[in-house]
C-alpha cells in the first residue's frame, strides 16, 4: 500500500537557515510526518543565507529553464535541490538572483524588510508550482508556512486546479511572524491580475492599505484551514479568519508537537 504523501512548502528550514522557532519547526514537522509514516518533500526560497557548499546544493537542470514574467520583466527559475540530513528528506529550493540574493540591507534571512516582497512571493508561488507540476506528485496536505507562500492557495486553486496532482488535496496555511515586513507595492492586485487571476479572486484586496495581512488573507481565503503560529497575530486578522468559519489550530507557543498537527491534518 501506498504511503500518504505530505508537501511541506516553508519559508525557512534549519539548518539552510540558523535555528530559530520558525525554521526549526519548518525542519521539525517533515521529519516528524515522515517518522509517522508519511511520504515527504519540501520546498522553500533559497535565500542568499543558504549556504551552497556546506548544504550540498547542486542545480537540477531538467527543472530549471524556465522564465517567469512579473510586470514585464522576466526572471530566470533556477531549482536546486539537498537532502535534510539525517532524514534524507528532498528539499527543493526556488532560485532567482534579481529575488533571492542576500542584500547588506536585509534585516533577517528571508529579507522581511524589502519593498519587492510582493513580486517575490508570486515568484516563489509560480516557481513550486511548476515545479511541483512536474515532480508529478499527488500529496494529500500541503502545508504552507509564512508570508512568502501565502499565494500558493490561490495558485493551486485558480491556476493549476486542472493539474491531477493537487485536486485532492487539503491545503493548510500556517502564519507566522513577520516582524520587520515592509508594506506591500499597492500594485500587487494588478501584478497577480497579470498571472491570470480574475477580477472576482481580487476585488475584495483592492484597497489602498496593502500590508502583511494582505498576503495572510489570500492565504486564508484560498486555503482549506488555518494554523496560527504568530503569538502576536493581528486581532483584525484573527477576527477575518474565524468568521471565515475554517478549521483553525492554535500552535502560538511554536511547540514541537507532531501529534498536535497529525490529528488536524487528519480531522480535514
Amino acid at each position: 500500500m501506498a504511503k500518504e504523501r505530505i508537501l511541506f512548502i516553508n519559508q525557512e528550514i534549519t539548518p539552510y537557515i540558523s535555528a530559530n522557532p520558525v525554521s526549526s519547526l519548518g525542519k521539525f514537522l517533515p521529519v516528524s510526518m515522515q517518522d509517522k509514516g508519511f511520504e515527504v518533500r519540501t520546498f522553500m526560497p533559497k535565500f542568499g543565507a543558504v549556504n551552497e557548499r556546506r548544504n550540498q546544493l547542486h542545480e537540477v537542470i531538467r527543472l530549471s529553464g524556465v522564465n517567469i514574467n512579473i510586470d514585464d520583466n522576466d526572471h530566470p527559475l533556477v531549482i536546486k535541490v539537498a537532502s535534510l540530513q539525517p532524514s534524507r528528506i528532498q528539499v527543493y529550493f526556488i532560485d532567482n538572483d534579481d529575488y533571492f540574493q542576500k542584500l547588506e540591507t536585509d534585516e533577517d534571512a528571508s529579507g522581511t524588510n524589502r519593498e519587492d516582497n510582493d513580486e517575490r512571493a508570486i515568484f516563489f508561488s509560480r516557481g513550486t508550482m511548476e515545479t511541483a507540476k512536474k515532480l508529478r506528485w499527488d500529496p494529500k496536505i500541503i502545508h504552507c508556512s509564512g508570508w512568502i507562500t501565502s499565494l500558493i492557495p490561490m495558485y493551486i486553486k485558480r491556476l493549476y486546479s486542472d493539474d491531477l496532482s493537487f485536486k485532492n488535496s487539503k491545503i493548510v496555511y500556517a502564519i507566522q511572524p513577520a516582524k520587520n515586513m515592509a508594506p506591500i507595492d499597492p500594485k500587487i492586485v494588478a501584478k497577480l491580475k497579470a498571472e491570470g487571476f480574475s477580477q472576482r479572486d481580487l476585488k475584495k484586496y483592492s484597497t489602498d492599505k496593502t500590508d502583511v495581512n494582505t498576503l495572510h488573507k489570500i492565504g486564508v481565503d484560498f486555503a482549506h484551514a488555518v494554523i496560527i503560529n504568530d503569538p502576536e497575530v493581528d486581532p483584525d486578522l484573527m477576527k477575518y479568519i474565524e468568521e471565515t468559519g475554517k478549521p483553525i489550530l492554535m500552535a502560538t507557543d511554536m511547540e514541537l508537537d507532531a501529534d498536535k498537527y497529525l490529528n488536524f491534518y487528519n480531522s480535514l
